[in-house]
């Protein structure tokens, strides 16, 4: 009896999502400032620019969500600036003379992907 070979079908989808969500938060080497949203967008904007000049410091992106308490932000870019974006998060290593990182904790097309993180998940 001969078999005949089975076949594959290889489905690959394509993510038509326009942006990228990045969660970020903003830690202090010493004591923690208390930071207003606004003042948190310009320091990125300031990182921008430090790093792409006047270009760099119009860059479009969104910050929808802010807590003022951890400081850690939901950041939406549009997919060709994710780089760029997530470059100059990285190079920033100070706010208002205090030296600080920011944290990149979770990143994705989807929006819904950052509401839950099972690495912070507490088993009960």
């Amino acid at each position: 009896m001969d078999e005949e070979p089975s076949s594959y079908e290889r489905v690959a989808y394509k993510n038509d999502s326009v942006y990228h969500y990045m969660k970020i938060c903003l830690i202090f080497g010493n004591e923690r400032k208390p930071l207003s949203a606004e003042q948190f967008k310009q320091l990125i904007i300031s990182g921008l620019k430090e790093l792409y000049g006047e270009v760099g410091a119009a860059f479009p992106f969104d910050v929808l969500t802010f807590d003022q308490f951890v400081l850690s932000a939901i950041l939406r870019v549009y997919n060709n600036g994710l780089v760029k974006l997530w470059s100059a998060l990285t190079l920033i290593g100070s706010c208002e003379n205090e030296s600080c990182a920011f944290r990149v904790t979770q990143v994705s097309p989807f929006l819904l992907a950052l509401s839950g993180n099972s690495r912070e998940m507490e088993v009960q």
